[in-house]
């Protein structure tokens, strides 16, 4: 009878290694040979030498092809203990996933301090120059799902989590320095506003519909953070260049108990970059992973993506005079008002070896802070604090956990804390309380124990917002005034796509009531768009916006860009008979800056270069669109230029990347698909005919800028010729 398991295993010892395993990873304990694993774990071997199979008990498994039932066709046993178990671990492979921040991706690396920061806190990882603390970076999209694109335009979240010497210490934060809402107590309200509508189920990881907007336009409050996540800072280009920030005023404490207010922030070595909204949408469908890819990929190739952690040092008399309320995460302290400070770099260099075990499971909690770091008042911060544990028992199964590898401290530790579902470890011996009479088990201690900044805090037990959280308009102008024009304009062009996706009337008109305190002719605009006869009233303010703030250019993405194309990729669509010549200097030319250079040929299989060597590509041209490329070139012989011509795809690669105001090199055989996209008649300092393989670290050089953002307002692709033009 046919059996798929290709024949029972028979327990047996070898005495040689076979097959897969070598000889040098046998290790022979008690007379039984055993093969050691890549993580050095023992396994028992099988005949043909490699692992042997077992249940998660260790018992060996004969067949794991075939269920026990009565018969070849017969009914299932009950007592298949081991397709019970398999089948069981199947079902659960899935723990409830996040709320919020449900698709993320994550990495290792090391936090190192430039210098002791012992006058303003105790925390131990800040005691010494050059101090190495390992972290755990875990980057994600807000509203989506698990199986959400990674370029929706959404705030991502930046949590890192230090392993210090004193425990874990978990800075969870987002890439936007402000939040919605003032008060954890709304933050439900949000999310249910956000997330898919409840009778519908959808829409999935955006923010445009009815509910959503219905809920912002009743907030005023969150009209600072409406500025910002309709901003660039929504769809960053990598998470590697991207801001990272704390959000809420914490406090540093010293050895003495003398505390000083501080405000994290993460700063790319990279620079700021974001993509356009149309080039969002295109990547989405090209590469839903582009994100993920991104990091991956940077990381396994040695890139290895750094940031400085700066910081934001001020008094209680600093706080007492400026100009918001330091507790109020809805609002900022502008760096031209107060400098930020850099306190050490973070370098991730290790992607985890298990998705699940590590990125999954990781438990970030705003709780975890070491001795010398603590908490203000900000109602924000108060409401997370109490909340996240909640969160980690629901969603890992129990109060272990902290067992988990990627949860647990990499200091020692001890407790009394014992038993409950899934517990590794619990105390040894007899006693596993405290205080007892036999001098055994774990102490407190008063001196290296954590201490909460002793605050004077007095007033009645009251429900209300203070008075000075009630600006609601005056940052929002400030952040959009600080753009740039080509920002400014993206902005309006997001109000409108997302307000355009909101079938209430009502609610557009009380956003532009809003929007009318923010900024009239950004209004205005924002009415046109949407077909609004009759402009609404001003939405009443608590207090009127103010107009004097200045402009603060650390809040323009384009004024923070990186100036050079380190850690960038040039896309170059090639042809058979290309120059092999410029393509090789192209290609070292780009590897000088530290960025990347990827093919994309008719076939994935590539070309055939002018010397007849063979050129393997990256991606063939239906699969390797220009909106995954930060800039394009076009490399080509006349005879395959003309097929090139007749390609939509390659058509669309030259029009998608000069739409995106891109940079876009070109050799002479290739301007006929210039033509044929419709730009030939628009060429500007970004379409650049390449010098040849002598002057090209010019026009490298120039992919710095990253945009060509003054050819924006004038893109209108020109029909296409016809093929005797």
């Amino acid at each position: 009878m046919f059996n798929l398991s290709q024949g029972t295993i028979v327990a047996k010892r070898t005495t040689r290694a076979t097959g897969s395993t070598s000889s040098t990873d046998i290790v022979t304990i008690h007379d039984q040979q055993l093969h050691r694993g890549k993580g050095g774990e023992l396994h028992q071997i099988a005949e043909d030498g490699a692992e042997l199979l077992t249940t998660s008990q260790g018992g060996p498994v004969a067949d794991d092809q075939n269920s026990l039932r009565i018969g070849a066709r017969g009914p299932l046993l009950v007592d298949d203990f081991h397709f019970r178990e398999k089948i069981f671990h199947f079902d659960h492979e899935r723990i409830p996933e996040r709320v919020v921040h449900a698709r993320g991706y994550g990495a290792h690396g090391f936090f190192e301090t430039y210098e002791p920061l012992t006058e303003i806190t105790r925390a131990d990882l800040f005691q010494r120059a050059g101090e190495k603390t390992p972290v755990f970076v875990r980057f994600s999209t807000v509203a989506g799902n698990k199986g959400s694109a990674d370029l929706a335009r959404d705030v991502r979240g930046f949590a890192v989590k230090f392993y210090t010497q004193e425990g874990n210490w978990d800075l969870v934060g987002n890439n936007i320095p402000i939040f919605f809402i003032q008060d954890a107590i709304k933050f439900p309200d949000l999310i249910h506003a956000a997330k898919q509508e409840p009778d519908r189920a959808f829409p999935q990881a955006q923010t445009a519909h009815d509910n959503f907007w219905d809920f912002i336009s009743l907030t005023p409050e969150s009209m600072n953070m409406v500025m910002w996540i309709m901003s660039d800072r929504t769809i960053p280009r990598s998470f590697r260049f991207m801001e990272g920030f704390g959000v809420h005023t914490f406090r540093f404490v010293n050895a003495k108990g003398a505390s000083t207010f501080v405000k994290f922030h993460w700063k790319p070595k990279l620079g700021l970059q974001s993509v356009a909204w149309n080039e969002a949408v295109k990547i989405n469908g090209a590469d839903p992973d582009f994100h993920r890819r991104d990091l991956w990929q940077a990381i396994q190739s040695g890139n290895f993506p750094e940031w400085e952690l700066c910081v934001q040092l001020f008094d209680q008399e600093f706080a007492d005079n400026f100009d918001f309320d330091v507790l109020d995460p809805t609002k900022i302290i502008p760096e031209e008002v107060l400098p930020v400070k850099p306190i050490g770099r973070m370098v991730l260099d290790r992607m985890p070896g298990n998705f699940f075990a590590e990125t999954e499971q990781v438990a970030f909690m705003t709780q975890n802070v070491p001795p010398g770091i603590d908490f203000s008042n900000d109602p924000l911060l108060q409401g997370r604090n109490f909340s996240y544990l909640d969160t980690q028992l629901k969603r890992l199964g129990g109060p272990n956990f902290t067992h988990l590898p990627i949860n647990a401290p990499k200091c020692p530790f001890h407790n009394f804390q014992q038993d409950g579902h899934m517990a590794m470890r619990n105390p040894v011996g007899r006693v596993n309380y405290q205080p007892n009479s036999f001098g055994e088990g774990p102490r407190q201690s008063p001196s290296k124990g954590y201490q909460h900044f002793a605050a004077d805090e007095n007033g009645q037990k009251v429900r209300l917002r203070p008075e000075s959280f009630a600006d609601h308009y005056s940052q929002a102008r400030q952040f959009f005034l600080s753009q740039t024009p080509a920002e400014q304009r993206h902005i309006a062009m997001a109000l409108t796509f997302e307000l355009s996706k909101v079938e209430t009337v009502a609610i557009r008109e009380r956003m532009i009531s809003h929007l009318l305190n923010i900024d009239e002719t950004l209004a205005t605009t924002v009415a046109q768009k949407l077909g609004i006869q009759a402009m609404p009233k001003p939405a009443d303010a608590a207090i009127p916006t103010r107009q004097d703030l200045e402009r603060s250019p650390a809040l323009s993405i384009v004024e923070n860009g990186p100036k050079r194309f380190e850690g960038r990729k040039l896309g170059v669509l090639v042809t058979d008979g290309v120059d092999a010549k410029l393509l090789k200097k192209l290609k070292t030319t780009i590897e000088k800056e530290k960025a990347l250079l990827e093919l994309i040929a008719p076939k994935v299989g590539g070309v055939t270069a002018s010397d007849g060597s063979r050129v393997e590509a990256h991606h063939m041209i239906d699969g390797g669109p220009s909106v995954l490329f930060d800039a394009v070139a076009v490399l080509a012989s006349p005879a395959g230029i003309e097929d090139l011509e007749m390609e939509a795809t390659a058509r669309d690669f030259v029009a998608d990347a000069f739409q995106h105001c891109k940079f876009i090199g070109y050799d002479e055989n290739a301007f006929p698909l210039l033509v044929k996209a419709g730009i030939a008649n628009d060429l500007d300092e970004g379409t650049i005919l390449l010098p040849g393989d002598e002057g090209l670290a010019a026009f490298v050089s120039e992919l710095g800028k990253l945009r060509v953002w003054g050819r924006e307002p004038g893109i209108k692709l020109g029909k296409a010729s016809s093929p005797e033009t």
